[in-house]
């Protein structure tokens, strides 16, 4: 398995130093909902996870929560809230949108909040050790004190200082402008607590550190995040880290995803340009943003698309139905041992969802032909299944269902034959998308009365049409299950 590791640029042998792979995954900011840019993360590390633990390793897998932040401290303010209480209830939404997208949860959640001894521990010995300083009540990492700083960002540390002192706002206390802060003194109405340098709360990329170093150890396998926290924050974790410990690396892999666009721009909480997962989730079943997510390489940014999350839902019903075709009594095929050596290929080289992705489609293409001929599938079908479970998707049933007498009944005046008895969601689906295509043809012949009457009747039943240049997509009108 070769994976890329942002710090040497290149993809590398995966080796991790135990039997078990330590994984940090940097977590939210919880003072707003979680968008569609932060479920993109955590299903793209939740992939990873699932494929490493496929592949026989045990995961220990820790991700955070920054639950003190000035972000926070505003929001609380503004809304009359504590900040505990502001976090706490954005943390509960945070699991709800993250189980409703079958994210499997971490082994750890720790909070900045409930860490500040071992965070107090950390900045004192890099004190200790002259790699941080005081200045008035706040404490400082001095960068020049790592001359290692910046090699994770591929950054030289002069053009950087260049740039920090055409932007900075810290004052005159710190003794270089790339040096950053590890303790912010207490302002009135701030969360604090006492420490060695006065009362006042951690730094933001400290805590990540003393969390990592306490639940993790000195060196972890695999650090993630998305590419916007390579620097300034995960080359500040490195240069806390490993000045504290004396040990190198801090990380042994660092993988980043790209980022979620909403047209040009990065899809953010405070650009304010964003789809939240609850929206998301109203419109879209959790199998249907995952694979719309999974359907590019993880280190590649996405555009947000009602167009592709449409294609995505059509993904998620074609192997939806693959995967529960009757099974025929003829010999056993596809073989399907060869699919999955394939899809393991594929994941092996540096996690190749997309790739992956188009071979279940191709195993579930075998799987119809297959079928179609009489042939025996259900080995195939479990090997789909399980191939698709490391992707995280599910083939749950939609919660909403439609008066299928309704539309057995459109169904037989267009004169669509049914094979059989209407028993499950998947031939329920089967049906709809055979209307939806005898109406794409009488568009084809502009008969336009008999296309607005099957519109009509499909709306009636919660099912909205949108024709497109490339034909007619069709979806539940309300929410769909994950």
């Amino acid at each position: 398995m070769k994976i890329y590791n942002t710090f040497s640029g290149r993809k590398e042998e995966f080796t991790p130093v135990g039997d078990t792979v330590k994984m940090y995954v940097c977590g939210v900011t919880p003072y707003s909902e979680c968008h569609i840019g932060h479920a993109m993360s955590y299903i793209l590390f939740d992939v990873i996870r699932r494929y490493l633990e496929f592949c026989g390793y045990r995961v220990k897998y820790v991700q955070n929560f920054t639950d003190v932040d000035d972000k926070i401290i505003a929001r609380a303010s503004q809304s009359g809230l504590s900040t505990a209480e502001l976090a706490e209830g954005f943390i509960t939404q945070y699991f709800l949108d993250m189980d409703a997208l079958n994210v499997k949860r971490a082994d750890v959640y720790p909070r900045a909040t409930e860490e500040i001894p071992k965070i107090i521990e950390v900045i004192a010995g890099l004190v200790e050790k002259g790699h941080a300083y005081q200045a008035g009540g706040d404490v400082y990492f001095r960068v020049s004190s790592f001359p290692k700083y910046g090699k994770l960002s591929h950054r030289d540390l002069s053009d950087m200082t260049a740039e920090a002192c055409r932007v900075d706002k810290g004052g005159n206390e710190k003794e270089h402008a790339m040096d950053f802060a590890l303790w912010k003194a207490a302002k009135p109405g701030e969360p604090q607590w006492e420490s060695p340098w006065g009362p006042g709360r951690p730094g933001w990329h400290i805590e990540c550190s003393a969390m990592s170093l306490k639940y993790l150890g000195e060196t972890v396998d695999i650090h993630g995040g998305g590419q916007d926290l390579i620097f300034p924050h995960h080359e500040n974790e490195i240069a806390q880290s490993e000045a504290f410990t004396g040990v190198s690396p801090f990380a042994r892999y660092w993988l980043h995803n790209g980022l979620m666009q909403l047209g040009e721009e990065k899809m953010s909480k405070s650009l304010g340009n964003l789809i939240t997962v609850k929206q998301a989730l109203e419109r879209y079943s959790a199998d249907a943003i995952r694979l719309f997510v999974l359907s590019s390489h993880y280190r590649s940014p996405l555009t947000y698309s009602e167009d592709g999350l449409e294609a995505a839902h059509r993904g998620t019903v074609r192997l939806r139905l693959a995967a529960h075709r009757e099974s025929g009594d003829g010999p056993p095929t596809p073989q399907a041992a060869i699919y999955r050596q394939r899809f393991t290929q594929a994941m092996d080289d540096d996690f190749n969802t997309a790739q992956a992705i188009a071979i279940l489609f191709d195993l579930a293409s075998e799987i119809n032909r297959a079928a179609d001929e009489g042939h025996a599938i259900k080995e195939a079908q479990r090997e789909l299944i399980e191939l698709a479970g490391i992707m995280g998707l599910t083939f749950k049933e939609y919660r909403f269902r439609v008066d299928i007498n309704a539309v057995v009944k459109l169904a037989s005046r267009l004169g669509i034959t049914l094979e059989k008895d209407v028993k499950d969601i998947n031939e329920q689906e089967r049906i709809i998308q055979q209307i939806v295509d005898k109406r794409q043809e009488l568009r084809s012949r502009r008969e336009w009365a008999e296309t607005d009457k099957i519109r009509s009747e499909l709306e009636e039943q919660g099912i909205v049409q949108e024709d497109t240049p490339r034909g007619t997509t069709w979806r539940y009108k309300r929410s769909r299950g994950s």
